[in-house]
């Protein structure tokens, strides 16, 4: 068997307490089935197919494993599909601590509204045009990093799965759309992504023309996530230092710009008739 020697796996963030708690739990329990089977870390890594630094790092909870990391590990130590069983934990600390708070906020609110000035919003964004994202940022990040982002990202359009599903609203300015993000053909992708998502019966989606008059959104992004028992979080760029918010009074201010741009903006008909545009364009 060829051994990988790329590590097929993430950075454990230091400052995630619990991701670290689990992921050296796996670790020690990867070590000691290793060494109960009278197996070297050499050797393991050629049985598994990755590298020996891999497997140190694993096994010292420096590294998460990915799935297909437990699945050999999991046939190589004979451990009956318990090695396996350990991504059910694994998966939910694989990405960074911040995405996972999100996508826990959005997994549990039954109305999301959001508006993003200088890019596609993230549950908005096929796979291809958010690894040309990511893969855009200085200094750049490594290709797991990349991977990791990539993965978190994608990972957060489960909310449209849910049943009953939430109210979304978004609203897109111009000039995102009009970049060509990726290539062409990525381009075009994101474009129908866009339309595919727009015609949901759930989902509200506006453009905001680039010939519109000034609006409370060219400060930056501005969120909103409404729960079922009435509570609600927010967050806008140009206000509060653009710190998520709970206060019923500082709630108003954003739902109050919120309500402006969305006023302001395309009509969701107009919206995607603007995008069909677009898209007859190239």
């Amino acid at each position: 068997m060829a051994v990988e020697t790329d590590e097929s796996g993430w950075e454990v963030d230091p400052d995630d307490e619990w991701g670290v708690a689990v992921i050296t739990t796996v670790g020690r329990q990867l070590k000691l089935r290793r060494e109960a089977a009278g197996m070297r870390a050499g050797d393991f890594g050629v049985a598994v197919g990755y590298g020996e630094d891999l497997v140190y790092k694993v096994e010292g909870g420096k590294r998460i494993p990915r799935q297909e990391y437990l699945d050999r590990a999991d046939e190589v130590l004979g451990a009956g599909g318990l090695i396996s069983a350990a991504w059910e934990d694994v998966k939910k600390v694989r990405y960074p601590k911040k995405v996972r708070e999100l996508g826990k906020l959005e997994g549990k609110a039954v109305e999301i509204g959001l508006y993003e000035c200088n890019i596609i919003a993230g549950l908005l964004q096929t796979p291809e045009h958010a690894r040309a994202l990511i893969e855009a940022a200085q200094p750049p990040y490594s290709p797991d990093d990349v991977d990791r982002m990539v993965a978190a990202r994608l990972a957060r359009r489960s909310v449209y799965e849910r049943d009953p599903a939430p109210s979304m609203h978004f609203v897109l300015e111009e000039a995102p759309l009009r970049r060509q993000v990726g290539g062409t053909m990525v381009w075009r992708q994101q474009l129908e992504r866009l339309l595919e998502v727009g015609r949901l019966h759930n989902v509200t989606l506006q453009v905001m023309p680039t010939n519109a008059d000034a609006h409370p959104g060219l400060d930056g992004r501005i969120e909103l996530l409404k729960f079922p028992d009435g509570t609600a979080v927010g967050r806008s760029d140009g206000a509060f230092n653009g710190r998520p918010i709970t206060d019923p009074k500082h709630l108003r201010i954003v739902e109050l710009r919120y309500g402006t741009i969305r006023a302001q903006a395309l009509s969701p008909r107009e919206s995607l008739a603007f995008i069909e545009t677009l898209l007859g364009e190239t």
